[in-house]
């Protein structure tokens, strides 16, 4: 089965990208460091799924951002031959632009679609790794596989059968979903609904609903808001010490430079002592 990682992301851009980690917005970064702490974080997440080796890689970046600053950054990755593209989405809201970059590759179907399957993965998760994005990828083969994937499939007999594969992160979201283009889902009212329901729980319903065999892989939270920078330091410092011992690790250099750069360290207060 024939996959496509896809990193969504926006073209960092200072007082656009990042805003609630910056002083103006209850934050501790200028526009700047937002800007240059988000750089690390999509370098390093391309490079963990170009590591991942797990299918062609794209970039699908946000359809006002700058291409030309883009390609900037990505000439500081670890292989931009690896790169297979860079397009832009369509504008629209957060769901139109995501069903647009899962369409754009698996084309309804047709017999010119881009891959079998698709892995959507955020552009802020500095802990990414290669393993999980394998990961992702193994077990949509097998699910699509399946009695059930073929059962849920989009159009019967066809040699893929459907398949749901997410990844979690903070808040009931989720920062990897991959899916076959036999698979009857779409992302209408996943991240905008009127009845309040998470991204990850919405993903499930349309899941139960439908049939569609369904897997999860090890969270990756992303860096929204100053909690989540908090919480991803001393993550990524882990991740900096088990690399000295494990070759199969991967480092999130870009983001652990830029971190050093402006100085930020994680703290916790002690408790007020009863």
């Amino acid at each position: 089965m024939r996959n496509t990682v896809v990193v969504f992301t926006k073209v960092p851009k200072a007082g656009e990208t990042k805003t609630r980690l910056t002083t103006a917005r209850g934050g501790i970064l200028t526009p700047e460091e937002a800007k240059d702490l988000y750089e690390g974080c999509v370098l390093d997440a391309i490079n963990a799924c170009i590591a991942a080796d797990s299918g062609e890689v794209r970039i699908c970046y946000n359809h006002d951002g700058d291409r030309e600053y883009l390609e900037t950054l990505l000439a500081r990755v670890a292989d931009r031959k690896a790169i297979k593209e860079v397009f832009s989405d369509q504008g629209g809201s957060f769901d139109a632009c995501m069903q647009y970059a899962a369409d754009y590759i698996l084309k309804n179907g047709a017999a010119g679609r881009l891959a079998d399957s698709v892995v959507i993965v955020g552009g802020d998760l500095p802990t990414l790794q290669p393993a999980i994005i394998r990961d992702t990828v193994a077990k949509l083969a097998r699910l699509a596989a399946s009695d059930a994937g073929k059962a849920a499939a989009r159009v019967k007999g066809a040699p893929v059968g459907a398949a749901l594969v997410e990844g979690a992160c903070q808040e009931g979201g989720f920062s990897i979903i991959g899916y076959t283009y036999n698979t009857p889902f779409e992302f209408d009212k996943v991240f905008y609904n009127m009845e309040g329901i998470t991204a990850l729980d919405m993903a499930l319903v349309k899941a139960r609903e439908r049939g569609i065999p369904f897997a999860y892989v090890e969270m990756v939270p992303d860096v929204d808001i100053p909690v989540d920078l908090a919480g991803m330091i001393p993550v990524v410092k882990s991740i900096q010490l088990a690399a000295c011992y494990d070759a199969a690790v991967m480092l999130p250099v870009n983001t652990l430079k830029v971190l050093e750069e402006i100085g930020l360290e994680a703290t916790a207060p002690p408790s007020p002592q009863r």
